[in-house]
């Protein structure tokens, strides 16, 4: 499998693309090609002709949640397989992987929509839609984990924003937060968007779903921004005993808890333009 970033928080020294607050990754794996979330604007189809990739030719595209640094660049996307049609060139019809609340509106009170813009009829023009609570195989060793349990007692406590459900407003505790897991012949590759379940969630999640409890990697946020104590201290060391071969948190991982990592497991720089090969 190879990873490529197409977006995140940073760039690479002497990569000259574009980032900003979000997380956009292309996975091909064998003869499957995946996009996993778009970002918050239109750099991700940007960075992606940059560096050769033809985002009109996936598989599948991949949404970890509903936040608007994962989802508004979907409207983008969009955008270009709606062009496609208007010069009467051919466009593929992706398949779009997510959680079935994916669509529902999120918003902070007094601040505004902090969700996807993009309604599900919209969507449902240009992919086929497989919105799922349950684990969805990919390829044979790339799996969407679904739903994922929040089994800890550090993780996954505190709310952001609001969630509107068949008109009903309640805290939104980001349910709809997934990742991915790749079966390497070392052991397992997470990745993440923002890792809202709890990273350590995640997983745990991802290893009883792929029945391996060796950890080669996760990569992508680990959200922990200013987090408590409780929780930095309890992911650092769940980290420390799983062992991993690296780490590479990024986007929504702040510099005291990357520093906290990088005590326990070999922390790697992150930023568009990264690839990333693992062996399967």
């Amino acid at each position: 499998m190879k990873l490529t970033v197409l977006v995140d928080n940073n760039t690479l020294i002497d990569r000259y693309f574009l980032a900003e607050p979000g997380v956009s990754y292309y996975i091909e794996i064998g003869d499957r090609k995946v996009l996993f979330d778009t970002g918050y604007s239109d750099i991700f189809i940007r960075n992606a002709v940059k560096m050769g990739i033809d985002l009109l030719d996936i598989d599948t595209v991949v949404l970890s949640h509903a936040h608007l640094d994962h989802t508004w660049g979907l409207q983008h996307l969009i955008q270009a397989y709606a062009e496609q049609g208007f010069e009467n060139r051919p466009a593929g019809r992706p398949a779009l992987v997510a959680h079935p609340s994916v669509f529902e509106r999120r918003f902070v009170p007094g601040l505004g929509d902090i969700g996807c813009l993009v309604s599900q009829a919209t969507a449902g023009r240009y992919f086929d839609l497989q919105l799922t609570r349950r684990p969805q195989w990919l390829h044979p060793d790339l799996v969407f984990l679904g739903e994922i349990e929040r089994a800890n007692d550090f993780e996954a406590h505190r709310p952001i924003g609001r969630i509107r459900h068949d008109g009903v407003d309640s805290d939104d505790f980001l349910l709809d937060d997934s990742s991915l897991a790749y079966r390497s012949s070392q052991g397992l590759v997470v990745i993440a968007g923002c890792a809202h379940a709890g990273i350590c969630n995640t997983v745990t999640h991802a290893m009883q779903i792929c029945d391996d409890r060796r950890l080669l990697d996760i990569i992508g946020g680990f959200h922990l921004l200013d987090p408590p104590k409780k929780q930095l201290d309890g992911t650092v060391e769940q980290v420390a005993a799983w062992q991993p071969k690296a780490l590479h948190a990024c986007h929504c991982t702040d510099l005291n808890s990357r520093l906290a990592l990088s005590r326990v497991a070999d922390l790697q720089e992150v930023g568009v333009g990264l690839e990333l090969t693992y062996d399967s």
